[in-house]
This record gives C-alpha cells, structure tokens and sequence, in this order.
C-alpha cells in the first residue's frame, strides 16, 4: 500500500477516479460521499501528510481500521451493510405478512366451502319436501346463490394457491438473503443472527483474513482471487466442522467455536491455518503458479453476554497484531 500511494502522484489525472475506486474496493468502504472524500484527499495528494500516514498504517497490505479512518479526520458510513440489513428486514416482514395473508385466505377458503356445502344441503331438503307456494323463486335464489358461492371458492383456491407459491419463493429468499453466493457460507447477516441467538455457554470468536488477497487479485485476476477464497471457505468449514463458519466480507471469514476453551479453539483454528497453508494454488487460464497463500488469524473469548461489536473489535485487534508480526499465524488474548 506504502508504494502504491507513493506512485499515485506519476499517474495521470484521468486515472484517478479509477484508483479512488480501488481504493474503496481494498478498504472495503462502500462508495459514499464522505468515503469517497476520504480517498479523494489520500490519493490526490501522495506527497501530502495524509497519504503518509495512510501509507505507513496500511504498509504491506494492512487495511485501515475503522479507528484509523476516524483518527486521520475521515467517518466511515456503513451504506452497503445498512442496505443489505433493510433488504434482508424487508424480506422478513414481507414473508410476516404473507404468511398472516395465507392463513386469512385458508380460513376464509374453508368457510366458503362449508357455507357452500350447507346451502346446497338446505336446498337438497327443500326440494325433497315438495312444492309449496313461493319454492320456484326460493329455487331460483338458492341456486343463483350457490353459482356465486362456487365461483368464489375458485377465486379462493386460486388465491391461496398463489399465496402458497409466494410464501415458498419468500422462504428460499430468506434462505438466499443468508447465504453467500461465491463460497456458500452463511453471510454476516446469518452469523449475526446466530450470535444473537447464543444463550450463555462457552464461546470463542475468530477472525480470519486472507494474507496480501490483494496481490492475488492484482496479478491473476479476480476470476482467480474467488477460486482462492473459495478453496479457504472449503478448508475453514472442514477445518471447523460442528462450529459455524461465515463468510463476513472481501477476503475475512468469522468463526464462532462453541462448548471449547480458548486454548482448543486455538488449536482448531492453527489446524486450519496450517491446512490453508499446504495448499498450493494454480491459474487455470495460464497455469502459472500463484504460490504459497496463507490467512492470519485473531482469536478471543466471548464474555458472559457480551455485545458482538466488542467481541469484533477485539478479534480484529489480534488480528491486526498477526498481520503486523509477519502474517500466517494465529494471536489470541
């Protein structure tokens, strides 16, 4: 990163717009205004204090905290995450009210038959009984009654059959709002949920970040970069078999180890760190090597209900320490 800002001031003025994006895409900021103002001051003026201090935080591929972020003047703005959690709400309430509507249209269904059922039989008495004064008209009006009755029932069971149809596509989308398309991991916004969902017990929380992905992306192409995570997405959830793994954006997965003390769990996770470490991974389109890839990893406990952003913070921490201390290794408190 320290090199990237120093050649930012041999580059053309057109091509700025293209590093700024880049910029984002590597600090995994979405591309909101104050974001972008952010990247704009780094990235137009490399000589300048800022682009410095970005340079010596994120040398050798580091990536900016968001206290480093907020400590250099900039503000982080959480755009892409708030509007993948409203998607992901809207989802929820919208399969709330479908279901409420499918039970109002099955009851009002059933009634309707029934109603149905117990006219045709009154008219079945009626017309057993024989002719008395005024049955013709009666007939008339029972059996105009009953076309109405029957043609609303179809209407009904139509109704609750498309209502049925969108409550499943509803219900596979819950499933795809938790999911993550490149790995088939569960996202941030699954792990979330089943942290929440934690009762007391023993807990460990890891962050685990793919070392210099970037270079990876860079020289070999994204195609490439995504074959890699997803080869490390495979090797965590064997690795971590019985716990829950998640992809939580870019190249760093979140693990959250139940029922073991930290020293096992840090045990676990080196077995996986090491397992990452023993693969070796080839470009399919030229068949060059791309070389040795390994993750860093930060590990800590889970306090007695403790918030999820604290546990985080602490998670990265270590992990920031990993990465600082010569990659490939695993810090735990």
């Amino acid at each position: 990163m320290r090199r990237a800002v120093a050649q930012n001031g041999e580059a053309s003025g057109g091509d700025l717009f293209s590093r700024i994006g880049a910029f984002l895409h590597d600090q995994r900021l979405s591309p909101e205004p104050a974001h972008y103002s952010f990247a704009y001051t780094v990235l137009s003026d490399p000589a300048g204090p800022l682009a410095k201090a970005v340079a010596e935080l994120t040398d050798d591929g580091v990536r900016l905290s968001r206290s480093d972020i907020e400590s250099l003047g900039g503000a982080v703005r959480e755009g892409a995450a708030e509007e993948a959690e409203n998607t992901g709400r809207l989802v929820e309430e919208t399969h709330a009210q479908v279901e409420d509507l499918a039970n109002v249209m099955r009851a009002m269904h059933d009634e309707t038959r029934d109603f149905g059922r117990d006219l045709a039989a009154r008219a079945e008495e009626m017309r057993r009984a024989g002719p008395t004064p005024g049955m013709a008209e009666l007939a008339r009006i029972t059996g105009a009654m009953l076309g109405r009755i029957a043609e609303s029932e179809r209407r009904l069971a139509d109704a609750t059959r498309e209502t049925d149809e969108l409550r499943a596509k509803l219900a596979e989308a819950r499933v795809v709002a938790r999911r993550d398309p490149l790995t088939g991991l569960p996202n941030r916004r699954a792990f979330e949920e089943a942290y929440a969902a934690k009762q007391g017990g023993r807990l460990c929380l890891a962050l685990c970040d793919v070392d210099r992905f970037k270079r990876i992306n860079d020289g070999f192409g994204h195609g490439v970069g995504d074959r890699v995570l997803t080869a490390i997405a495979d090797t965590l959830r064997v690795s971590c078999d019985g716990h829950l793994v998640a992809r939580h954006g870019g190249e760093e997965f979140v693990v959250l180890i139940e029922g073991l003390t930290v020293e096992r769990a840090a045990e676990l996770l080196e077995d996986a760190r090491a397992g990452v470490a023993t693969k070796r991974f080839r470009s399919r389109e030229t068949d060059r090597m791309i070389g040795r890839v390994t993750v860093s990893v930060g590990l800590t406990a889970v306090g007695a209900d403790e918030r999820l952003e604290d546990v985080l913070a602490r998670a990265d921490r270590l992990l920031y320490t990993a990465k600082s201390t010569g990659r490939d290794r695993l810090c735990v408190d």
